[in-house]
């Protein structure tokens, strides 16, 4: 009988999570975490067996470089999907890419801001928590900040 690998998970808060792509075999040590949420950034379709109940996806394929900016709508719409879950429920969220490097990276610091931190607070607290996770590379950064710009102005409503 084969091993299961280990989930690669970061707790950046009780609320956010990071990870890289997570396995449909990892369903149950997801949920221990009282995640209840998976924000998917990843371009492919995540796996059926993370559609779980009480464990709910949400697939946001996104492409990460620095010639095609991730959209500030899909930040808002993992945010505006999390919220919820964290305030309302007292459940936590996962982020999640191919690596929890980059795209995780910026979903899991736009859903703290929604929750109330500055960027840069969320930007500290992700590479804190995450060693392999790169807020401050230049092309992430910038959406990150982006985010926080237009919900300061009132066009994002988190």
């Amino acid at each position: 009988m084969m091993k299961k690998s280990a989930p690669d998970i970061s707790r950046i808060t009780d609320d956010v999570f990071i990870s890289a792509w997570p396995e449909g075999e990892h369903a149950d040590e997801i949920l221990d975490l009282n995640i209840r949420l998976i924000l998917s950034m990843h371009w492919m379709r995540p796996s059926r067996t993370l559609h779980r109940p009480p464990l709910r996806v949400l697939w946001l394929p996104t492409i990460d470089t620095p010639f095609t900016p991730m959209p500030i709508a899909t930040l808002r719409r993992g945010v505006e999907a999390a919220l919820p879950i964290i305030l309302r429920d007292g459940r936590a969220v996962l982020c999640h890419c191919r690596a929890g490097v980059h795209r995780s990276v910026a979903m899991a610091c736009c859903v703290l801001i929604g929750m109330g931190h500055s960027a840069e607070e969320a930007m500290r607290l992700v590479q804190e928590q995450r060693a392999v996770a790169d807020p401050y590379i230049w092309y992430i950064r910038r959406r990150i900040l982006e985010f926080e710009k237009q919900k300061l102005e009132g066009r994002i409503q988190a």
